[in-house]
């Protein structure tokens, strides 16, 4: 069995909605949230749960404690939903084709599942197989789903899907923290706020030309290409990465002391020089270019030092992203050090990490509505080279639902577009590693292997400690 081969009974299922009433009411998505694609994203927390050894009746508490673990997940979520009520409502369209959201108590989808495998034989290294499709639900309708599933010999998967015109991963990451708040019948600790006039664009509205480049209509881009046969194609692994070879990587990006630059910047800047590496076989590939993106949060930008706005701006629910992204060609990426790339990587985000930025982005998607747009990159990796985004994780949460800390937990994304996606977030297992989700091209992810193999390790149970799991009870 490779990890991937078992299957998944989805049995019951119900909506749950918000355990107050909830007064319908429209919120408009913010000129940031209308940047963003129709996508879904997925997250999903593993849980080992001990089962003593040997006693059927122990076997038969374990169970039952499965249901009562289930019958808190419920609680806790209708309970959240009072107040994060924008993940039970439904997306729909205004009058001029534009996404809107109604609140309108319609709930969440949240289903039971059953899957034959433990949690130690789960194939976390490749989540195409194990994850996808399996432990992580489609969602049909409203703005969350959630499926909680149930493995062999203790272990729990909780898997969440919500839409990502709602919330950005620092939302997301709020709803999460809350809902294991309310599961574990504590107060909440973050009331989170929809104050859409945060992010209101000025009158008159001014934006740099620079954000042209950044962020386009959609009906600009060119139509996608047919799916050529044999043709690479994105597929989803995760890695740790050490907390070593991070700052070995970030001493080397850092040209040896002479300027520092952070983990994130550091990584960044290998991988970008390993896609542009394997860029290698495309046909004259030195005068092509390759194109990085680094997903930035607003929140703190836009509070610019102010404590009133900054304690505003870190309960926001919604998207405040803004994806600035490098383009250089192919040749030169393979032949700089890494401290070069990584210097590269560092300008064109010292221009994305102002408040003026942010309030130019808002006033350039007001300047062009009603026409949806989305950021440019999201739309590359073609002939004209290959592309990818990056985003940090390294805010994750550990959520405990009340059955302690999650053996493992990961955002899980194959967005849908062209260009691949990238996100490092702590170790659950090593204090200082990363586990790093990546979404690339299969020729991208083989010379990684190939030739980065003792920096990104496949993510395995023995590293996760899942090796000790308790024998099966017969």
């Amino acid at each position: 069995m490779n990890g991937g081969e078992f299957m998944v009974r989805v049995g019951r299922k119900e909506v749950v909605a918000a355990a107050l009433p909830v007064q319908e009411h429209w919120l408009p998505l913010s000129n940031l949230d209308l940047l963003l694609p129709a996508v879904d994203v997925s997250v999903f927390f593993c849980y080992k749960i001990d089962i003593p050894d040997g006693d059927v009746d122990d076997e038969e508490e374990y169970f039952r404690g499965f249901g009562s673990m289930v019958r808190a997940l419920k609680r806790g979520m209708a309970e959240a939903l009072v107040s994060y009520y924008a993940f039970g409502g439904e997306v729909v369209s205004n009058s001029v084709g534009e996404a809107e959201l109604l609140c309108n108590n319609r709930g969440v989808d949240f289903m039971e599942a059953q899957a034959d495998v433990r949690l130690d034989g789960l194939n976390f290294y490749n989540p195409d197989l194990s994850i996808e499709g399996k432990l992580v639900p489609k969602k049909k309708n409203g703005v969350l789903s959630v499926q909680v599933t149930e493995l062999k010999c203790g272990g729990v998967v909780v898997g969440c899907t919500f839409d990502h015109r709602i919330a950005d991963a620092y939302s997301a990451n709020l709803f999460l923290v809350s809902w294991a708040e309310m599961a574990q019948s504590k107060p909440l600790s973050v009331i989170p706020s929809f104050r859409r006039s945060l992010l209101n664009p000025r009158r008159p509205g001014f934006y740099h030309p620079s954000l042209d480049d950044m962020y386009v209509p959609i009906s600009s881009l060119p139509p996608p290409n047919p799916p050529q046969p044999g043709a690479d194609h994105l597929i989803s692994r995760l890695y740790y990465v050490s907390s070593e070879q991070l700052t070995l990587l970030q001493t080397l990006a850092s040209g040896g002391g002479i300027r520092r630059r952070t983990k994130l910047e550091s990584l960044s800047a290998f991988l970008w020089k390993m896609v542009a590496k394997s860029a290698d076989v495309m046909e004259n590939a030195d005068k092509k270019t390759c194109k990085m993106g680094v997903v930035v949060d607003g929140r703190g930008r836009l509070s610019n030092g102010d404590d009133d706005k900054t304690a505003l701006m870190a309960t926001y629910f919604g998207n405040v992203l803004s994806i600035p992204f490098g383009e250089k060609l192919i040749g030169e990426l393979k032949d700089q050090p890494l401290s070069w790339v990584a210097d590269e990587v560092h300008e064109y985000l010292k221009a994305a990490v102002t408040k003026e930025h942010f309030l130019g982005l808002i006033d350039w998607v007001e300047a062009h509505r009603p026409e949806p747009a989305i950021a440019k990159i999201y739309g590359s990796g073609s002939s004209d080279g290959p592309a990818f985004v990056v985003s940090s994780g390294q805010r994750f949460p550990a959520v405990d639902f009340g059955w302690g800390r999650p053996a493992l937990g990961s955002y899980h994304f194959p967005w849908g577009g062209d260009a691949g996606y990238v996100m490092p977030m702590p170790s659950p297992a090593r204090d200082g590693d990363w586990v790093v989700y990546l979404h690339l091209l299969k020729g991208q992810i083989k010379l990684i292997e190939d030739e980065a193999s003792h920096i990104f390790r496949p993510l395995t149970s023995e590293y996760l400690k899942l090796a000790d799991f308790p024998p099966l009870i017969s």
